[in-house]
């Protein structure tokens, strides 16, 4: 079968030890109650081979930017059960590739690409009910990072108002072809049960990232942008750093000042 070259241009690492794409497939529970899974980014299918193996997935999409990719998978899985499309995920409306139903995503994504997948993920979190994914360790780290963590910060806000994570574990450089120059982990997101966070989502976001633009000053003036009242900022919670503030803080703290902007 024909070689697929990795190009530097799109980010592209192919996995090569099977027992990791193994265990990373196996992580996806999701997969277990939900007929449709997206896999992003598949290069030659070393999650993909697991992935058809699974009796419970109906529909399984595999996605890729890279044409010489879609063109290998066509022919590797000639036959099988699975929808193989030259597309990219970040301009893809993933509406239409499910019927609006739920879908689970895996994938060993992009590091060039990884935050814009998880902001477009946040786009279609009615949808998307489960994530397992590979990636930069340091970016993996920081979207599971809790509060009072140097780690933590806007992505690790966002997911974790309507996602739970774990972080899984972490993958050496050298099973992949070509090596990259860092480690990478391997996290899972798991929808929990907020379907409302009780504050404007739009201006939620805003706070959140107006909090760490400035991480380490405090709220009072990271947020001088805003323009508040000072009725407003002369409160205690505006004597913290963003990094110091839970999700439940930060939904608060959208209440307090929403009415404000």
């Amino acid at each position: 079968m024909a070689y697929v070259k990795p190009k530097k241009r799109l980010g592209q690492h192919f996995l090569t030890d099977l027992s990791i794409a193994e265990n990373i497939v196996s992580a996806l529970t999701g997969a277990e109650h939900n007929a449709n899974v997206l896999e992003i980014g598949p290069g030659t299918g070393v999650l993909s081979d697991f992935l058809i193996e699974k009796a419970s997935i109906q529909k399984l999409v595999l996605l890729d930017l890279d044409k010489e990719s879609i063109d290998f998978l066509e022919k590797k899985y000639e036959g099988k059960d699975a929808e193989i499309r030259f597309a990219d995920f970040l301009r893809e409306d993933l509406n239409t590739m499910f019927d609006g139903q739920s879908f689970s995503v895996i994938g060993n994504f992009p590091y060039n690409i990884s935050s814009q997948i998880f902001f477009k993920v946040l786009d279609y979190k009615d949808q998307v009910d489960e994530v397992v994914c590979m990636l930069q360790k340091e970016v993996a780290v920081r979207i599971a990072s809790r509060e009072g963590n140097k780690d933590y910060g806007i992505l690790s806000v966002l997911l974790q108002a309507y996602y739970d994570i774990d972080y899984l574990f972490t993958v050496p450089p050298t099973v992949f072809n070509p090596p990259p120059k860092v480690n990478s982990g391997v996290i899972k997101l798991k929808r929990n049960q907020v379907t409302d966070l009780g504050c404007d989502e739009k201006m939620f976001k805003r706070v959140v990232k107006a909090g760490f633009q400035m991480r380490r000053k405090t709220l009072r003036n990271a947020m001088k942008p805003l323009a508040l009242p000072e009725e407003i900022t002369a409160q205690e919670v505006f004597n913290k750093r963003a990094e110091q503030l839970s999700v439940d803080d930060f939904i608060a703290l959208t209440k307090l000042v929403q009415d404000h902007v």
